[in-house]
């Protein structure tokens, strides 16, 4: 049984901070791609859901994943992280065998 991903209340209140001053507000979208240094990478950024998206909502707020990467995506943690070298959106995935240093590729 596939569980979707699941998503932080710190990650839907960094996302409504993002989106506070927005004439429209943007749900944050969470994709896997083929590349990285060890073989699949996310991609994060802003957009508007797709019609086959799995939409995940919080805070008023909604994070998309596309059909395509939902099974790289079973059961992983959306998360937001404030760090002395930055603050970025983050993903803990149990499926990764692997990731590298920087946290955004990751081999299954």
């Amino acid at each position: 049984m596939s569980l979707p991903p699941k998503v932080t209340d710190r990650a839907f209140a960094r996302l409504a901070e993002i989106n506070e001053d927005a004439d429209t507000p943007k749900a944050l979208r969470v994709a896997v791609e083929g590349g990285g240094c060890s073989g699949f990478q996310y991609e994060i950024k802003l957009d508007a859901p797709a019609d086959d998206d799995l939409v995940l909502e919080g805070n008023g707020q909604k994070v998309v994943v596309d059909s395509v990467s939902l099974p790289f995506l079973t059961d992983a943690v959306i998360d937001f992280t404030e760090e002395l070298i930055g603050a970025r959106f983050t993903i803990e995935n149990p499926n990764a065998t692997s990731s590298c240093g920087c946290g955004t590729s990751f081999s299954m």
